[in-house]
């Protein structure tokens, strides 16, 4: 009887530190031996002149999350894992949104509800508080920070979810409190209610009015503020989707003080502009995400930001909505605005094909640093490493099988997701997934799913590496 249930034989293994050719031993889901000619496995995987990987981790997505615009996300936990696992992705992050007036706990019991029987890879939670009461705060955080959800997602953006100063700082304390870790969807709210109506008043209602109600100033405002109020609670602070040069500014300024500030980057930013936005009639709605994509510069700015080891990770932010639907993303008719259309884009499965193809491929960045960026930095920072995140001996086998070779064109009609478009339509990549593990199980192959939903497990998180033990 074979030892191993599964070998990875001849692969080129590359983790955050390391790479190396040899074969991978899984047993019972998890990685048991690295090394040379191991012995015979159940199952064989020859990976000759392919790279085997730690799966993807990709700690910014939003699933089924509910709105208050009666507009409706495309993807559910069982189409979303799905995607994402046809994209190279192991395991996913969303969020547990707390609505106004409503109970914490009862938001992330909900999410639960909703993702189980349903997920085809693992999943965590991060949770949003929206109402920072004494309930939510002082007796809720702490049940769920026992429950292994050990981040905590603000806004200081959009109507019924930006919190003002005030609540802001309490939330930090809280956090601090409870050796959880704040992130912060930072854009200043007030600004662009105010550029919104004078964009309005002047008949400037098209997608592209979008990203000029948000200039990067407004971003970089927010960014700052948030960088102070982390100062002065003493706390580390994760800022998501940086969109451009003035941001990353902010974020290593704080650096260069010693100040415990972190961020990611997305595809979006790196791939399109704000012109995407001017496509016709009305077609720039596909592009509406928040912050929204800048120009070339800015482009540039994150990239070389990526290389030099500004961002800790790189997720999609996957915000998915139908754009032909009466809930969904299109601009109706003239007297519609930009400000109707639902904020986000589809992006799960596409992330991790676009940074190796534009970052690797090109050469803009190593393999290590697509590794730490796509994987081990996600499980070191939300902390699940080193269940998570690596190849290494008593690791989960969450791994993705590269060819590094192929060659994709996305198109809508290849993708798994439960939207009708892709704003990376006709994208060309080099290197793409062709077969995706979770635990030893094999989830997906040559970009069509493997396996059952149901099998993807939550991930009880432990204390961030970010965050200090007092």
């Amino acid at each position: 009887m074979a030892f191993f249930d599964t070998v990875i034989r001849n692969g080129t293994v590359v983790t955050a530190s390391d790479t190396m050719v040899c074969d991978v031993g899984i047993k019972n889901g998890r990685i048991v031996a690295l090394g040379e000619h191991i012995e015979e496995g159940s199952t064989e995987i020859d990976a000759t002149d392919l790279l085997v990987l730690p799966g993807g981790i990709d700690s910014h997505v939003h699933l089924e999350q509910p709105t208050s615009d009666g507009s409706v996300m495309a993807d559910d936990f069982e189409s979303g894992t799905r995607s994402a696992a046809c994209g190279g992705n192991t395991m996913v992050i969303p969020f547990s949104l707390q609505e106004r007036g409503e109970s914490l706990l009862n938001s992330v019991q909900e999410h639960h509800d909703r993702a189980s029987g349903k997920c085809h890879i693992d999943y965590a939670l991060h949770a949003i508080i929206t109402d920072p009461s004494e309930q939510a705060l002082v007796k809720d955080l702490p049940e769920i920070v026992k429950g292994g959800i050990t981040s905590v997602k603000i806004f200081m953006t959009y109507e019924n979810m930006a919190l003002n100063d005030a609540e802001i700082f309490r939330v930090m304390e809280a956090t601090r409190h409870v050796g959880a870790l704040t992130m912060v969807h930072a854009e200043n709210f007030d600004a662009i209610r105010q550029m919104t109506e004078r964009l309005e008043r002047a008949g400037h209602t098209g997608p592209r009015g979008h990203a000029d109600s948000r200039p990067i100033v407004v971003e970089r405002e927010a960014t700052h503020r948030a960088i102070s109020f982390a100062e002065l609670v003493d706390v580390p602070l994760f800022v998501v989707h940086v969109s451009g040069g003035d941001v990353i500014e902010q974020i290593e300024w704080a650096k260069r003080r010693g100040l415990p500030i972190y961020a990611e980057t997305c595809p979006q930013y790196l791939t399109l502009t704000a012109d995407d936005l001017d496509s016709m009639p009305t077609e720039g709605a596909k592009y509406v995400c928040s912050p929204p994509p800048r120009d070339v510069a800015n482009q540039e700015a994150c990239w070389d930001a990526l290389a030099r080891g500004v961002f800790s990770t790189f997720t999609s932010d996957h915000c998915p909505f139908v754009y032909a639907s009466d809930t969904g993303k299109q601009i109706k008719g003239a007297q519609e605005s930009f400000k109707y259309v639902p904020n986000g884009i589809p992006g799960v499965e596409t992330r991790l094909p676009i940074l190796f193809s534009k970052g690797v491929s090109e050469g803009r960045i190593t393999l290590n640093d697509f590794v730490a960026l796509t994987a081990t930095n996600h499980a070191k920072i939300y902390g699940m490493y080193p269940q998570k995140g690596s190849i290494a001996i008593g690791s989960d086998a969450d791994i993705a099988i590269w060819d590094p070779k192929k060659r994709v064109t996305l198109t809508q009609d290849i993708l798994n997701h439960n939207c009708d478009y892709t704003p990376y339509e006709g994208m060309t990549l080099t290197g793409y997934p062709v077969v995706v593990m979770v635990r030893g199980r094999v989830v997906a192959k040559d970009g069509k799913p493997a396996g059952e939903p149901g099998y993807g497990e939550f991930v009880s998180r432990g204390r961030s590496s970010l965050v200090p033990d007092r």
